[in-house]
């Protein structure tokens, strides 16, 4: 079956004057990719990865180009135009996705950036919303205490930042625990830190446990690591100037830090540089 919205696996089945003609395994349908987007050297019977949604008449169509969004998921997107029927975002397609006014949580600007989901609406037709809240469900949750996750920032609040869970949950981020600049549609791994009895959930972008390091610091090390995607050239092995100059800490210190560290299973030492979990 071709699915909307999505990426399909498809065979080349005829050439046509319009373009190429598709078909998955089951041919119970076929999908025309347009003569721009089809490859220079193909044969039939060849395989090829296109996405599909629904053209101007309302037909399905195949392109190569990668959308920057797709179905039943998250992502930042901006606004190209404001029309009579809303809003319409660049999703790295030639045509535009639209954000109807009635799914748009508040009224959008032209240029302006949202983060959005992207849903089917009753005449399989792709469209955009930025009601984030209500595609999140935490009735049945997934995740437990110090799990890894993949979040995506979406809403800045007075106690923090509001966020996606594995494209599916809603957990907040507390501002006195967020030691790096945040931005909203930021994709980052997170760890959970705690799951309420009325099911909301902490989020942590530090792994659970933090909070003991044996000094001030481990928890500088650990910033920098933070501030540095996870990662800092620096060893036991460097020069005592180089540590001071990282860090402002004599190498004996830098040494104990880091032991405490790698002991609580928060980094890695290896031959390069230290490096998060």
């Amino acid at each position: 079956m071709i699915e909307i919205g999505k990426h399909n696996q498809l065979q080349i089945f005829q050439k046509t004057e319009e373009g190429l003609l598709l078909k998955d395994q089951s041919e119970e349908g076929e999908v025309l990719l347009p003569t721009e987007y089809c490859p220079e050297n193909f044969e039939i019977n060849d395989s090829l990865s296109v996405f599909v949604y629904l053209d101007s008449t309302e037909k399905k169509i195949a392109t190569t180009q990668t959308p920057k969004i797709r179905l039943y998921e998250f992502n930042l997107l901006q606004v190209a135009a404001i029309t009579q029927v809303g809003a319409f975002l660049n999703w790295g397609l030639d045509k535009d996705l639209l954000v109807p006014f009635n799914e748009q949580k508040l009224e959008m600007l032209e240029g302006r950036w949202y983060v959005v989901y992207l849903d089917l609406d009753d005449k399989n037709r792709l469209f955009a919303s930025s009601k984030i809240d209500r595609q999140l469900q935490n009735i049945n949750i997934t995740v437990k205490k110090g799990d890894n996750v993949n979040i995506i920032i979406y809403q800045q609040t007075d106690l923090g930042y509001s966020v996606i869970i594995n494209n599916e949950h809603k957990g907040l981020i507390y501002k006195n625990e967020i030691f790096i600049e945040l931005n909203i549609g930021d994709k980052l791994k997170a760890y959970v830190k705690k799951v309420r009895d009325d099911n909301h959930i902490d989020i942590s972008l530090q792994p659970i446990g933090y909070r003991n390091f044996n000094d001030n610091n481990s928890t500088l090390i650990y910033k920098k690591l933070i501030a540095n995607d996870g990662f800092l050239a620096i060893t036991d092995k460097s020069t005592p100037e180089d540590i001071k100059d990282m860090f402002g800490l004599s190498k004996k210190a830098f040494k104990k830090s880091i032991g405490a560290l790698y002991k609580d299973r928060i980094i890695t030492i290896e031959e390069t540089g230290i490096k998060l979990v």
